[in-house]
């Protein structure tokens, strides 16, 4: 019960900007970045998080790719599209993932590129999955 004298209260969602650390090559941290760079990094760990695995992480982050492993590769090559899209999209900065290319011509390994198109701009994404 809301006591008299006093109004509701709206709330307005404010944006926070997506920083992450900058790393170096030797996986130091330099700084920090912001935008593609932040972006490029959540999908470089969403994309390298096998999801369920870690309990630390909600049970909407990462990809389930390792189910795929022993999977005849034409076969699999819907379910990799279709399990890094749904991963991916769980960014509410991705809006599609698309234009996926596949290779398969290393014995039990598929490379996946692919694009991720944002509120921010686009990245081109390469992805080698175990199969």
């Amino acid at each position: 019960m809301i006591p008299k004298g006093l109004s509701t209260v709206s709330f307005t969602k404010k944006t926070m900007p997506s920083l992450q650390h900058r790393m170096n090559y030797s996986y130091r941290v330099i700084g920090k970045c912001d935008n593609l760079e932040a972006l490029k990094q959540t999908v470089y760990k969403i994309l390298n998080t096998e999801r369920y695995e870690n309990v630390i992480y909600s049970r909407n982050y990462g990809v389930e790719l390792k189910s795929l492993l022993g999977q005849p590769v034409k076969e699999v090559l819907p379910t990799i599209e279709s399990r890094i899209k749904e991963a991916l999209l769980q960014d509410d900065r991705i809006l599609s993932v698309e234009d996926f290319v596949f290779d398969t011509s290393k014995k039990h390994i598929v490379s996946v590129q692919f694009t991720v198109k944002s509120n921010i701009g686009n990245l081109k994404i390469e992805k080698e999955v175990s199969v």
